[in-house]
This record gives C-alpha cells, structure tokens and sequence, in this order.
C-alpha cells in the first residue's frame, strides 16, 4: 500500500494533457516491439499514447480491422459508437469515424455529442436488433444487425486510452473475433496502413443514447418504489460518462437524488490516489473512493461508477463500501426472490474467483450456478436467452434481466447496481450491508482477498496453460483438497490458471496480462488467520507447479 493511498492527487501526479494528445497523433508504434502491437484482453486494447502502446495508427488499423471483420460476419446495420471522458478517447474516437466513413459504414454517434457509458451502447445494440427481429423475423444471419464500439479504458488512469468492440450481441467480443481483430490489424500497422480507407467524418448520423436508456429503467428496476420511499441517493459519476446519466434520472423519475461531484477532468486532478499511487477510477477500491466516503452519513445509499460506469461501488452509511463480492451475494439474493417473472430455472452466473458465499446463496434458492472464467462475455448467450438472470464478475461489474425476463444490456451496466441498490433499501427497509450481515449469521461470514506474487513471462505462460493435475498437493491449509480446476464447471471453457477447493476455502491463481506477476485469489469460510495459511501455501502449490 502506497503511503499516500486515499489522499487528494498532487500536481504532480497529473497527466499532461496536451503532451498526451499530441503523442496520440506524433508518436507511431513499431508492430516488432510486442508492448506496442495491437493486444485485445477481457476489455479490448488498452494503453498510453506516451508509451506508443495506444496511438493514431492503433485506432485506424484497428477500426479496419473491425470493418472487414464485420464484413466477414455479414454484419451490414448500423454501427453505434460511444466514448468515455478519458483524454484519449475523444481523439480515438476522430479516427475511428474517419476509418468507419471512408469504409462506408453507417455510423451513429450522440446526439448531443456528449460522453456514453458503455452500457448505454450495449442497451442501443440490443434494441435496434430486437426491433429488426421483430420487423423481419427471426434470422439466423447478422444482416441488417447493429454493432459498437466503446473508447474507454474503464478504471484505468488517465494517461490510459481504450477501445472495444460489442458484436451484434451487445456484449464483449468473444476471443475469436478479438483475436481476429488484433491480427488483422497488426498487419495493417506492419504494411503502413497501406490498406487503411479514410474520409472526412462528416456523413454520421446520431443518436439519442441517453434518453433510450434512461426512459427504459423502469423495465428493469422499480423505480416508483424508489420515489415513494423517499430515500435519499447519493450518486459520484468519479468523473466518468455516467454524470448527465444521473442528472437524467433524478429528473426523469423525481426521485431524491444528488449528483455529489458533476466535475469531469481529463486530468482526475479530484481524485484521491488508488492503493498503489496511482489515479484510478475504480469504485470498488477503498483507496479510490475515499472522497466518496466522505459523504458516507449524508445518503441513505451512495454510489460510485468508474469512467464508462460499467462497474459500480455500494456505500451505506451502517457499512461503508461494500466488497463487490458482498454486495454480489445480496443482489442476487434479492432479485431471484422479487422478479417474479423469471425463468424458474434461470441460473446465477458468477465468475470463479467470485465468493462462494453466492454459492451458497445459489443453493438456498433452488438454483443452478453457471461458474464461469473470468470475462463478462462468458454470460452473454445465458443474458440474451434468458437461461441466466444474473450474470457478476468479483471485480464490480455486473447485469441482470428486465422484469420480463427479457435482455437488458450484455455488457456490465454499474448504473443498474447502483439503482438496485436503492431499490433493496426502498422494498426492503434494510441497506445491502445489513442484508450481507443476515447471510453471514446464515451461511457464515467469509474472509476474501487478492494478492500478486511475481512471475516472469515464461511462469505466467505455463501457468495460463497449467492442468489441474499437475496440483500434486493433497490438501491445503488443514483441509482435504476436493477439486483441481482447470476448466470452468459451468461451461467447460479453459480458465486460463487453475483453482483449487477444499471445504471451507478456495484459491485460484491466473497470470496477469499486463505485469509480471500472477494473481492468487484465496477465500475461506474459517477466519482471517486461515485464509493468509491459504494464500502461503496456494503460492507455494503453484510455485512448485511451475517450476516442474
């Protein structure tokens, strides 16, 4: 933990914007040198124009690329695309229009040429294509359906620029198409862009993202509940593409609801310095909300979004911040007991570095768990055909069904979260934390935490491609090891690491993409004291594994 974690950012932790967004168009990436080629993870490509890793030529060969895969895929409808408040983003944006123009395809961006968040985009995708279902018929080609494209790093700092693509599903592109992508445009970068189309961005249409998604709300949440309690919402966008949302919909609904920081700074300059030093947009991080938690005894419920509020932070004034996986755990809870609508056998999704205290929550209900990889878009087929309900990811990012049982989004919507939140205190009279403190009388009260141990390149590949049967440990911390996963049990797919359980406790270690080191995610049910032997011996498991 840096020492100055959760104090106001100096000056001299500010980006230089200007010098950022002049490297964006001046600096141009060498495709030999692997930190500046294209690389699509979980999120799309990410990186800083200042390090040549997120740059002019990215975008347009990128956005080629994603032109000729749509073509590929006989994906002919509209394009929407959005950005977040990033510095970067706008400037990506240009490009990728230019890109999109001079390919011919019908691109729609805001209307009030404002910020989007990424559910918003997920939520227009969705609804053109419902509606061309509806005027055609059920197809099974992609003719006439609609894609996006999001610029946003999410929570990343702000020198960082992003950009991803949501195929006609709505939701995160799978690694076929990303890796399609990726490929196609390093090649364009490694032929000079020689095989790039450009035009003047001026023949886009618009779009009206927020109010589609605002006047849509009250299909997915009760917002009259909401109102006629009376409760007091605090919303902090953090700076991110949520704050005209919020606005909205405190005026859309008359529902009693501040706007606690409608700052929008490509620089973060309000920010308070995330666990490591660093600016970050994450309002799952105490460090990063610090500022929030201020405000935590003047709202009934106060809420955090990071920059495309795609994730989302629960704070209430009994509990502070809640831990994602806590609130998780009560969300779930609570809408598979008030959506009446649902499926009967509509499962709960939950990514498998996600507390088994939705497990157990799953069981308690009489409902299949769909344990997954991480990666939102694991949940996309079950959100789309209404077999999951409730699709979470540990790190705060999460999406369920409208009332009806229908989709939503197919993307991470934090603003949901947040309103959900407001909803469990309005139907229920008890905040989300009071709630996760009847679970724990329930089914126990859990200790969770993840650490990083360091691993060069060569550990972190072996560990993406480690078998469960190279674990030749037999139990971990006192207790009987039950299972050694390789794969996902609810779909099969490789996860890329491995996960090992015992009774009362869990641990899973996956290689990071970005930094050397490997993450261990540990949890048990037996204290503090066990789940740190957990962590101590789970390093020394998968050190011995990697080291055969």
């Amino acid at each position: 933990m840096e020492n100055r974690a959760g104090t106001v950012a100096l000056p001299e932790d500010l980006v230089d914007v200007e010098a950022l967004v002049r490297a964006y168009y001046d600096l141009k990436p060498d495709v030999s040198i692997a930190d500046q080629k294209v690389v699509f993870g979980t999120s799309g490509h990410r990186g800083s124009s200042l390090n040549t890793a997120f740059n002019e030529d990215h975008i347009a060969a990128t956005t080629q690329a994603i032109v000729e895969y749509r073509a590929s895929q006989g994906i002919t409808g509209p394009l929407f695309i959005g950005i977040d408040t990033h510095a970067l983003s706008r400037p990506a944006q240009t490009t990728a229009l230019e890109v999109l123009v001079g390919n011919e395809v019908r691109v729609l961006v805001d209307e009030f040429d404002s910020f989007t968040p990424t559910p918003a985009v997920s939520h227009a995708i969705i609804k053109y294509n419902v509606a061309l279902r509806q005027a055609q018929g059920t197809t099974e080609n992609n003719e006439g359906q609609a894609d996006g494209i999001v610029v946003t790093p999410s929570h990343n700092p702000p020198a960082d620029g992003g950009f991803k693509y949501n195929p006609p599903h709505g939701g995160p592109a799978d690694s076929d198409a990303t890796g399609w992508i990726a490929n196609r445009a390093n090649e364009l970068l490694a032929d000079g862009l020689r095989g790039v189309k450009r035009a003047e961005p001026s023949a886009v249409e618009t779009y009206d993202f927020m109010n589609n998604y605002v006047d849509d709300l009250g299909t997915i949440i009760d917002m009259e509940a909401i109102k006629k309690s009376g409760i007091r919402i605090g919303a902090d966008p953090l700076g991110g593409a949520s704050v005209n949302y919020w606005q909205a919909i405190r005026e859309r609904y008359g529902i009693d609801l501040t706007v606690v920081n409608p700052e929008v700074d490509p620089q973060w300059g309000f920010m308070t310095l995330d666990w490591d030093g660093k600016i970050r947009m994450d309002p799952s991080s105490p460090s990063a909300m610090a500022s929030v938690l201020a405000h935590q005894h003047d709202y009934d419920i106060l809420t955090g979004n990071d920059a495309d509020a795609d994730r989302h932070g629960i704070v209430t004034p009994d509990g502070g911040l809640m831990n994602p996986n806590h609130y998780l755990a009560v969300a779930i809870q609570y809408l598979y007991a008030n959506r009446a609508d649902w499926k009967p056998d509509a499962a709960i999704g939950k990514t498998l570095v996600s507390s088994s205290m939705i497990d157990r929550v799953a069981t308690e209900l009489g409902r299949t768990l769909l344990e997954v990889p991480v990666g939102f878009k694991w949940f996309v087929p079950g959100l789309v055909d209404g077999t999951v309900a409730f699709g979470g990811e540990e790190s705060a990012g999460a999406s369920f069904l409208r009332f009806d049982g229908t989709v939503w989004t197919t993307d991470k919507d934090g603003i949901i979260l947040c309103l959900l939140a407001a909803e469990i205190l309005a139907v229920t009279g008890k905040t989300p934390s009071v709630l996760y403190a009847e679970l724990t009388e329930k089914f126990g009260s859990p200790a969770y935490e993840r650490v990083d141990a360091a691993a060069t390149k060569a550990q972190k590949a072996r560990l993406g491609k480690l078998d469960g049967d190279a674990i030749t440990a037999t139990e971990v911390a006192g207790e009987q090891i039950v299972a050694k996963l390789s794969h996902a049990p609810g779909n099969g797919a490789a996860i890329g690491g491995v996960k090992v359980v015992t009774e009362n406790a869990w641990f899973a270690a996956r290689p990071s993409g970005t930094e050397d080191v490997y993450k261990i995610y540990a949890e048990s049910f037996l204290g503090e004291d066990h789940l740190r032997k957990v962590q101590k011996e789970a390093k020394a498991i998968v050190d011995e594994a990697l080291a055969e």
